[in-house]
């Protein structure tokens, strides 16, 4: 048993138990010198110790190399037998006692994977995650542990007590709140596997972290035994070991359309230092084998580990022919991720013979048989257009201006200067699938959804758990007056402070200074875009499209994939290569040396908000064309002309919000007003501004309802665009343009004088 695998299965909580040593709120008196007072600080989900007085520390293996006085070979074979026990004797000067355990240890963790199973289920973030690893969980046996499942009406003494004793739950102190014991929940935010006994029952856990911390990715229960996804069948002829869980369920789910693959028994190794005694057991009685096949990593770690057991498990199968698969990306899942089943399948079939002669497994790929898959963009000043086209590709479908420009500003959420978006329209005119869809291009672990924000939940956050992430609010219109007074301090103040109330350890009540950051980007939803754009700076307001032509994409859209001509498969993998893009962006400080000699027009509205937000904007855009960008002598990055070129462009429609007085949907009703009576009074050979009209003539032209309609009349008489009057009788109220104003010309005047100053940098 190597030393990683005995610091696995070996908690420094046994080995406590097992010297009759027992920590209260993970403190106790120290042995290893003369303590009157509790000195040793213990970390029992780290498995770490350490003595304030004496300075003892280390792990499980150092605390009985110390408290026993062993050498360091002594103190690896004492703790190698307490691994191996399954239940570990407690020393004790009175009694002997054992490490608890429940009654039917299987039944329970059926018990909680079904818990589990249907937390996966109730899970946007987890489904999404599944996604992004391109994890068919309808397919699969996993779940997700939310670290609920001992609150609320789930609470349960009993339940706790067992969770505990299989290591789902670890003791964390006191609980400030009621003096009682607090618990930490083992593999919290995690994709669970249950791995299997030779019966196929449920014996212990494999933990899979979505939150994909670099050094904290992958747990097991103590004790772990069991396989994954199952023990093989005896009478197997073909066997394939991956080096991961995660590989062996990607190739797991291609069995329901891949007849072939079904011929194949699949198990996994627990990394490339994972093929553990009861794995290498079940091995030796598979004794029909005639193929061992390696799906390991393609790094020099993977490969080496491949040649290690193929060596060692030819000693056992000396006539099995062992291959190795070369996949094109780095291993089973991401080759699945960024291509499709049909390469890994092709790679499966394409397996090579393994050459036990070398130092290290040889692997060539022939350049021949690797598909491309989506080209990765050439930095160049037309980087912002082939964004846009893959966003289509994406299934965003239209909104050619808002899109792009929403996505540059959900792609901010990784900087220390994020930025925000409004997205007003009618119900129903698709504001919310708007900026859904544009959250599905952003790295899954960093998106928070929100359909609804209580009074006081945002102060209830984390201090550091909404640093760095994308939050999406569908309905901005919901949040009551606390929740938005909260939600707009996050916004323009990165920064929540409360004072409340808790419980020290003696159960007495002070008051703390509680503090939530919000370094975060956020796309909303309102029907109301000007009230919550005049409250909160740094918001950018965007109006989505309602236009007749928009609707005729979208049904066009519609069409062509019930028709079977839009590929999902493609969509997805456009999907993963954007959200890659933003993945691999290092948030490098910018430094704008033209921002002294830009001004803005003078028509602008709210100039200096606009002016904040259009060097913001620069500021993002080039960070996104870091890869073509210089850097300074002290690693900043430099604005280039194209970038403001760029940044003018995309945030074109968003200054004419700033511009106009009307909001985006109220321009888009009165701009198609226009249209109509101009095309009204063409055929009556008169001006536009003469043109009586009624609201009942209008519904009908625009197939709009009456309240939509009201709506917008009531609110262009206010700001005294349209007049009305009584006509012919004193119940019908017809309607004139009081206020004929030349929009596009604006717009273009404009534009036309920012690119002017941009040619003349």
């Amino acid at each position: 048993m190597e030393i990683s695998e005995i610091k696995q299965k070996l908690t420094l909580q046994e080995v406590l138990l097992h010297y009759g040593l027992e920590p209260k709120n993970n403190m106790l008196k120290c042995p290893f010198h003369s303590d009157k007072t509790a000195s040793l600080q213990v970390n029992l989900e780290k498995n770490f110790y350490n003595c304030h007085a004496c300075s003892k520390t280390g792990d499980v293996i150092q605390f009985v190399q110390d408290y026993e006085k062993l050498s360091k070979h002594e103190a690896l074979n004492k703790c190698k037998t307490l691994a191996s026990s399954t239940n570990i004797e407690v020393q004790n000067t009175n009694k002997t006692i054992r490490i608890p355990q429940t009654a039917n240890h299987s039944a329970f963790l059926t018990k909680m994977f079904l818990s589990f199973r249907k937390g996966l289920l109730c899970s946007d973030p987890a489904k999404d995650y599944c996604h992004s690893r391109a994890l068919n969980f309808d397919e699969l046996e996993v779940g997700f542990n939310s670290g609920q499942f001992h609150h609320g009406a789930r609470k349960d003494e009993k339940l706790i007590q067992e969770c505990v004793e299989v290591g789902l739950l670890i003791p964390y102190g006191t609980n400030s709140r009621t003096g009682g014991q607090s618990y930490k929940p083992f593999g919290n935010k995690c994709l669970v596997f249950p791995l299997k006994n030779q019966e196929n029952k449920i014996v212990s856990f494999y933990f899979r972290s979505t939150l994909d911390h670099k050094d904290s990715r992958h747990f097991y229960l103590k004790n772990r035994s069991g396989l994954y996804p199952n023990y093989p069948n005896r009478e197997a002829k073909k066997l394939i070991l991956t080096e991961s869980i995660i590989d062996a369920a990607s190739l797991l789910q291609l069995r329901s359309t891949n007849l072939e693959l079904r011929k194949y028994e699949i198990l996994a190794c627990f990394g490339t230092n994972g093929l553990t005694n009861e794995l290498l057991e079940i091995i030796k009685q598979l004794i029909e084998l005639e193929e061992i096949i390696f799906c390991f990593d393609m790094d020099e770690a993977g490969q080496k580990a491949t040649l290690k057991y193929a060596k060692l498990l030819q000693s056992i199968h000396p006539k099995v022919v062992f291959y190795s698969v070369q996949f094109i990306d780095k291993d089973v899942n991401e080759t699945l991720v960024a291509y499709d089943e049909t390469t890994v399948l092709d790679c499966l079939e394409k397996r090579k013979p393994i050459d036990f002669s070398s130092s290290l497994t040889s692997f060539s790929i022939e350049k021949e048989t690797v598909p491309t898959p989506l080209e990765q963009p050439k930095m160049t000043t037309d980087l912002f257009f082939q964004l846009n086209d893959l966003i289509e590709k994406s299934g965003i479908v239209g909104e050619q201006d808002s899109r792009l420009l929403l996505f540059i500003i959900a792609s901010s959420y990784k900087t220390k200067h994020p930025l925000h978006a409004i997205v007003q329209g009618s119900s129903g005119s698709g504001k919310t699938h708007l900026i859904s869809k544009i959250a599905d291009l952003m790295p899954q672990e960093d998106v928070l959804r929100f359909t609804r924000i209580t009074e006081s939940s945002l102060y209830n956050w984390g201090e550091y758990e909404l640093v760095g992430k994308l939050l999406i609010i569908e309905d901005l219109d919901g949040l009551k007056d606390e929740a938005m007074f909260a939600m707009r301090e996050l916004i323009s103040n990165q920064r929540l402070s409360s004072s409340v109330s808790i419980k020290d350890k003696k159960g007495n009540i002070k008051a703390v200074k509680k503090e939530v950051r919000g370094v975060f980007s956020s796309l909303s939803a309102t029907t109301k875009g000007e009230i919550y754009e005049d409250n909160m700076s740094r918001s950018f307001l965007l109006a989505v499209d309602e236009s007749s032509e928009q609707s005729r994409r979208i049904i066009a859209y519609q069409n062509r994939r019930y028709a079977g001509e839009v590929s999902h498969q493609s969509e997805e993998k456009t999907k993963h290569f954007l959200q890659n893009i933003i993945r691999n962006l290092m948030p490098y400080h910018v430094i704008n040396p033209f921002a002294t000699r830009l001004e803005l027009p003078e028509e602008v509205h709210k100039i200096r908000r606009l002016n904040e937000m259009f060097q913001s904007i620069v500021r993002q855009i080039t960070l996104i064309n870091q890869q073509n960008r210089k850097l300074t002598e002290d690693g900043k990055l430099i604005t280039q002309v194209e970038d403001l070129k760029q940044a003018t462009e995309v945030l074109f429609e968003s200054i004419v919000l700033k511009v106009d007085e009307l909001d985006g949907s109220l321009r888009q009703f009165f701009e198609k007003l226009k249209a109509y009576l101009s095309k009204k009074a063409h055929k009556e050979n008169a001006n536009g501004s003469e043109i009586d009209f009624t609201q009942r003539e209008i519904r009908q032209a625009f197939n709009m309802s009456k309240a939509q309609c009201s709506r917008y009349m009531n609110s262009l008489i206010e700001l005294e665009y349209l007049t009305s009057k009584y006509a012919g009788n004193l119940r019908k109220i017809a309607y004139r343009v009081d206020y004929w104003d030349d929009y596009q010309k604006l717009r273009q005047t404009i534009k036309e004088k920012i690119l002017r100053q941009i040619e003349q940098l």
